[in-house]
């Protein structure tokens, strides 16, 4: 059985998020994924959850580090108020050319300063719902002032699941060590990556943390190809390997094209895009690549699919929301099925 959340997409806005969330609660989706990419994700997250009154919401995930933890902190900690408990805070880093030409903000040491940024946001946590006093010192941040004026105090359901954007094998370690679950990227989810790359170094954190994997989530975020017929399928295919292609040409996703021994194609992808080629990436993509990272088959096979693939490594998975809302019954059968 999964937790099945909905994806979002990046370029929907402020003005069709609650419509959007509303439908996928309709569907019999657990939760919503929103990102944080074209428009604010905390902003988008607050709109979902105002729409809606079962639907989990998460971030997925937030770029933290041009955002200070207390700022994030105090949104987050209203939002759970506000949705009675179904709020959850997807973080990760982004890439370096983005945290510091399009933010302008500090990359220094991602993944200590990951770590330290959500054991932050614990100890700010901590302090909201006890009112002791704030005190966590790290190399990166520091917060040892919070007066009571500015302690929103305590609330109903204090525990705000913390999930981890994570890639590469430290930032993998670290989340297992210090988060409350990790959100795969779309790159890494091919069910021989996870259980021989992912899971051991996840298994890694969770010793250096003192944790047990039944406390630990990993929300598989895959790419999958379905629709209603053959048709739908074999499109929904094609937009699959053009992502595929755009999300291979930066090289911190390279590492899973390695487990297959294409690590040639992510230099080809590459070079393309040098050479402002980028209509032709998906012609790099072959077909037994979509093979490994794309599950495909109409609403009455995906679910059959996805449990065939996924039996056993994941406890929560995202499924794509279809493009016309006339096959949200023959989604919402498959999701069922998913969670059953």
């Amino acid at each position: 059985m999964f937790r099945v959340y909905a994806t979002t997409p990046e370029t929907m806005g402020p003005g069709a998020i609650g419509a959007h969330a509303a439908r996928a609660e309709a569907m019999g989706f657990d939760g919503l994924q929103v990102p944080d990419a074209v428009h604010d994700g905390l902003l988008l997250a607050a709109m979902a959850l105002h729409a809606t009154r079962t639907l989990v919401v998460g971030t997925a995930v937030l770029v933290a580090f041009p955002r200070s933890p207390m700022t994030v902190a105090v949104a987050a900690w209203d939002l759970q108020q506000m949705s009675a408990g179904r709020f959850e805070l997807g973080l990760g880093t982004q890439i370096k050319q983005n945290i510091e030409e399009r933010y302008s903000a500090r990359w220094v040491a991602p993944v200590a300063q990951l770590r330290e940024y959500l054991q932050s946001l614990q100890a700010i946590f901590h302090s909201f719902q006890s009112g002791e006093p704030l005190c966590f010192e790290g190399e990166h941040y520091c917060f040892t002032r919070l007066q009571p004026f500015f302690n929103p105090g305590p609330i109903a359901h204090p525990h705000i699941p913390l999930l981890g954007g994570a890639v590469g094998p430290a930032m993998t370690r670290m989340v297992g060590r210090v988060a409350d679950g990790i959100i795969t990227h779309p790159t890494n989810t091919p069910p021989a990556y996870i259980r021989e790359v992912c899971l051991p170094r996840l298994q890694g954190g969770l010793e250096q943390g003192g944790r047990a994997a039944a406390d630990f989530r990993l929300m598989l975020g895959p790419l999958i190809a379905t629709g209603r017929d053959e048709q739908a399928v074999a499109e929904a295919w094609e937009r699959q390997r053009r992502l595929l292609g755009f999300l291979y040409s930066t090289p911190a996703y390279w590492p899973s094209l390695e487990l297959f021994g294409w690590q040639d194609k992510g230099q080809q992808l590459l070079d393309l895009t040098r050479e402002g080629r980028w209509p032709d990436l998906g012609n790099i993509v072959t077909d037994t690549m979509l093979e490994q990272f794309v599950p495909r088959g109409s609403y009455a096979e995906i679910a059959d699919v996805l449990r065939a693939r996924y039996a056993g490594l994941a406890h929560s998975i995202t499924f794509p929301m279809p493009e016309d809302p006339a096959d949200d019954t023959l989604a919402a059968t498959a999701i069922a099925r998913l969670r059953s």
